[in-house]
């Protein structure tokens, strides 16, 4: 077997075969670890009933164990440079679709749905760029139809406000929308060495599975009441809902009634706060505002 393409001697190889450099308008850092592109593709369990949608493949060196172990990989790739790349270090694949087009402009809930019709598991497994990450992972969480599981890579800045608990410096209102449609899971910490270019900050690996059951019935509106009461981080509730509902006193009067104290911050509310809010605003017909 050849030296695996998420090694260093194959990666530089790679690269000055076609006169390449990592772009850095697509946030392009290439793993030469193969370890890592292994684990990662063992943390997304994909096995011969999943199909696999990459995103951002570059090089191919964790395309290349995603083939190995899938049923069927698309990996969709914005770098029309690397198109070329890809079809010499994981053309071979029969397994492997590669699309060049803009994740962003690529209708996943349709492939998504395909797979399913045709019996398939479906996960998405990619070590997401920097830049668009949240983009990215929120086209795929606003899906009509969700993937079975969603494994990638990510900064570990970012990986920390996804997975992050209530009363910590990084919860969020992005912390709360995924936990409530997701169970997220920070499976793997990942060095900055094991990247050419080598990054500034260290990664992660995060694993998000879809929730089984949904509480709320209007989820814009709770998305949209959960980005309320974190808009000023150092406000209280309190001010934050007096804001959203252009009325303070029925802010408080709403809070009392959540038995949540109108004094207290966001950051010190969990999901179960959040859902008694909620109820209580769009849900409670006694009270709903028309």
């Amino acid at each position: 077997m050849s030296k695996p393409i998420a090694s260093l001697s194959k990666t530089k190889q790679i690269l000055e075969e076609f006169d390449r450099g990592a772009n850095k308008i697509f946030g392009q850092n290439f793993i030469i670890d193969p370890s890592v592109v292994d684990k990662i593709s063992d943390l997304a369990q994909v096995d011969q009933n999943t199909a696999v949608m990459e995103i951002g493949p570059g090089l191919g060196g964790l395309t290349e164990y995603l083939c190995y172990k899938a049923k069927k990989v698309i990996s969709i790739e914005i770098d029309e440079h690397m198109i070329e790349i890809l079809q010499k270090t994981v053309g071979h694949f029969e397994n492997l679709e590669v699309i060049h087009m803009d994740f962003l402009q690529f209708d996943s809930g349709q492939w998504i749905r395909q797979q399913k019709a045709q019996g398939n598991s479906v996960a998405v497994c990619a070590n997401l760029p920097y830049y668009i990450t949240t983009p990215i992972l929120f086209q795929l969480f606003e899906s009509p139809i969700l993937p079975d599981s969603i494994t990638v890579m990510m900064q570990k800045e970012v990986a920390l406000r996804f997975s992050a608990k209530p009363k910590t410096k990084d919860y969020n209102a992005l912390s709360v929308i995924v936990q409530y449609l997701f169970d997220v899971q920070l499976v793997m910490n990942v060095p900055k060495q094991v990247f050419l270019p080598m990054p500034k900050v260290d990664s992660a690996v995060i694993r998000f599975t879809p929730k089984a059951k949904r509480r709320v019935v209007n989820q814009h509106a709770f998305f949209e009441l959960v980005k309320a009461c974190f808009k000023q981080r150092r406000k209280t509730l309190t001010n934050n809902l007096a804001e959203y509902l252009k009325d303070r006193n029925r802010a408080i009067d709403i809070l009392k009634e959540c038995y949540i104290d109108p004094s207290r911050r966001a950051e010190t509310c969990d999901l179960e706060d959040f859902f008694r809010l909620y109820e209580v605003l769009y849900e409670n017909k006694g009270i709903r505002e028309n």
